[in-house]
């Protein structure tokens, strides 16, 4: 399958002010189905593939995706089917399969083998897809904060958020009110304007979050006997076929991702490079932004020189930055 974008041209390694201006676009994922996009950059530098996660849409990579185009790279941040303004699946499939499906198109529409960067549900489509299928081109992966051992409760935590606000919301203070003791660990913001692309507005006036209900049929509470939408076993099988270059990046306060399941990730991968971001939380990138995006550049700066010298870095190995 092809995109259906017209790429911007520019300068690889030139600074421009013009990469702060996103550029919609769309790609065809699995089955017909359209997927959006915002292009930052030059479609002839390095593309850097950010893929959000569970219940977030792809403005929660803006920054990140802006400050990677200042540095040279052409980053798009992709909605997920269901979420922000990708189509929702008329079937309501929202399986690990039509994902990781969703990520092969997008991955062979591209004119040159992706960094990929995943949060959550992002990273975990990424690790199963490369791990599955080690003919899918990938010149380097960033997890942030997942693995195939995640913990109950964190991921527990997450779905039943989700599930609480589905009769919507009168106003934007109120989503705040609620992502703040969702996080509150993140100061809250006055600025709601970001906020605000993460929801819709129905003809009832109130808002609702920008993804398909039908998403929870599948993001299922994980139990001691039943998984949520990714199988561990299967993650575990994947992991151990990585062969690209592998940042891990932790929230130290996560609940979701624990120091132990980030180091049996290093077992399946023993290649792999490990940060932890103190004061962040799952919501890694949007708790650190700043300190996040140094850490991806650092890494894809090094992979670089890896996949020309065929020689290891190990900078970032099990490093804590604060």
């Amino acid at each position: 399958m092809t995109s259906s974008f017209t790429p911007s041209t520019g300068s690889y390694g030139k600074k421009d002010s013009s990469t702060s201006s996103a550029k919609p676009t769309l790609f065809v994922g699995a089955n017909g189905i359209v997927l959006r996009a915002s292009q930052y950059g030059a479609f002839t530098a390095p593309i850097v593939l950010l893929l959000h996660g569970g219940g977030q849409t792809r403005h929660a990579w803006a920054d990140t995706a802006n400050t990677l185009a200042r540095a040279g790279y052409c980053a798009i941040t992709l909605d997920a089917r269901g979420h922000g303004e990708s189509d929702w699946c008329a079937q309501g499939d929202y399986s690990t399969q039509s994902l990781v499906a969703d990520l092969h198109a997008v991955i062979h529409s591209l004119p040159m083998a992706p960094i990929i960067v995943g949060a959550s549900m992002g990273g975990l489509t990424a690790m199963l897809a490369l791990g599955e299928n080690t003919s899918l081109h990938c010149s380097a992966l960033v997890l942030v904060d997942v693995a195939p051992r995640l913990e109950q409760q964190g991921v527990r935590r997450i779905i039943e958020f989700m599930r609480r606000h589905q009769d919507g919301f009168d106003s934007l203070e109120q989503v705040r009110d609620a992502v703040a003791a969702y996080n509150p660990h993140r100061p809250p913001s006055n600025d709601l304007t970001g906020l605000r692309k993460n929801l819709r507005r129905r003809d009832d006036g109130r808002l609702y979050w920008h993804w398909d209900p039908a998403f929870l049929d599948y993001a299922r509470v994980p139990s001691e006997t039943s998984e949520s939408l990714f199988e561990k076993s299967s993650l575990e099988r994947a992991a151990r076929k990585l062969s690209m270059p592998v940042l891990l990046i932790r929230g130290f306060q996560s609940d979701v991702l624990s120091d132990q399941g980030a180091r049996e990730l290093l077992d399946l991968v023993p290649h792999a490079h490990y940060v932890v971001l103190n004061q962040a939380g799952h919501m890694v990138a949007g708790d650190r932004n700043t300190i996040f995006t140094e850490a991806v550049l650092g890494f894809l700066q090094r992979a670089g020189k890896h996949t020309r010298s065929h020689h290891a870095s190990s900078t970032f190995d099990h490093g804590v930055l604060t």
